[in-house]
C-alpha cells in the first residue's frame, strides 16, 4: 500500500513538473514566434524602402541623362542659326556688288557727251575744269553702294536675348536659378543680369522651350530681379527678394 502511494505521488509530481516546464517552453516558443513575425515585418519594410529608393535612383538617372542631352544639344542651336544667317547676309552683299558696277557705269555715257560739248565750245583749259566734276560724281556714286553693302549685313545679326557685355555675373543669385539652370542659360549665351533684364516675350518663350519651363520665369520674376541687380540696387533687391542668394553664394 505504501509503495502504491509513493508511485502515485511521484506520478503527480512528474505531471506538475512537466506542466511547469511545458508552460515555460511554450512561453519561450511564443516569444520566438513574435520575434520571427517582427523580423519578417522589418524585412518586408526594408524591401519596400529598397524598391522605392531604386525607383527614385532610376528617375534621377533618367533626369540626369535628359539634362546631359539638352546640354549637348543646346550649343548646336546657335551654331545652326549663325550658319543660316550667313547666306542671308551674303545675299544683300552680292546684290549690292552687282548694283555697284551698274551705278558706276550708268552716268558714264552722259558725262563724255557733256565733256565733248565743252571741248567744242570752250578752250583746252575749260575742258580740264569740266573733266574734274565729271569724275567726282562717278566716284561718290560708286562708293555709296559699297558703303551700304558693308553696313547693311552688319545690322542683320542681332541676338534675341540681349548682348553679352562685360564680365559674367553670378546668375545663381536669382530665385529659381541653380547649377543646372545656370549651365543651360550659359549654353544659350546668357551670362549676365543685363541680358535677362532686356528679355522680350519672344526671348522668354525661346528660353522656356529650351529649359522645358511653363511660365516659371514670370512666376519667379526673373526679369524684375535681374533689373534690380543690373542697376546695382542691392538694397531694393534684398527688400523685395529676401530669400535670394547673396553676392558670395555659389
Amino acid at each position: 500500500m505504501g509503495t502504491f502511494f509513493y508511485v502515485v505521488l511521484a506520478f503527480l509530481i512528474g505531471v506538475l513538473v512537466g506542466w511547469f516546464l511545458w508552460g515555460r517552453l511554450r512561453g519561450e516558443l511564443d516569444s520566438l514566434r513574435g520575434d520571427l513575425d517582427r523580423t519578417r515585418s522589418e524585412r518586408d519594410r526594408l524591401r519596400t524602402d529598397s524598391d522605392r529608393l531604386t525607383g527614385e535612383l532610376d528617375a534621377c538617372g533618367k533626369t540626369r541623362a535628359d539634362l546631359e542631352r539638352r546640354l549637348r544639344d543646346a550649343p548646336a542651336a546657335p551654331a545652326a542659326g549663325s550658319s543660316a544667317a550667313k547666306p542671308a547676309s551674303q545675299a544683300p552683299a552680292a546684290l549690292m556688288s552687282t548694283l555697284a558696277p551698274a551705278a558706276a557705269t550708268k552716268p558714264a555715257p552722259a558725262k563724255p557727251a557733256a565733256a565733248a560739248k565743252a571741248v567744242s565750245a570752250k578752250p583746252v583749259s575749260a575742258k580740264a575744269v569740266s573733266a574734274k566734276p565729271a569724275a567726282k560724281p562717278a566716284a561718290t556714286k560708286a562708293s555709296a553702294p559699297a558703303k551700304s553693302a558693308t553696313s547693311k549685313p552688319a545690322t542683320t545679326a542681332k541676338p534675341a536675348a540681349g548682348p553679352a557685355s562685360g564680365k559674367p555675373d553670378n546668375l545663381r543669385r536669382l530665385i529659381g536659378i541653380g547649377p543646372v539652370n545656370e549651365k543651360l542659360l550659359k549654353a544659350q549665351g546668357v551670362t549676365n543680369f543685363a541680358q535677362i533684364a532686356s528679355w522680350t516675350a519672344a526671348d522668354i518663350k525661346r528660353i522656356e522651350d529650351v529649359m522645358n519651363f511653363d511660365g516659371r520665369i514670370a512666376r519667379e520674376r526673373w526679369i524684375e530681379q535681374a533689373k534690380l541687380l543690373a542697376s546695382g540696387n542691392e538694397k531694393e533687391f534684398a527688400k523685395q527678394f529676401p530669400t535670394a542668394g547673396t553676392t558670395g553664394n555659389s
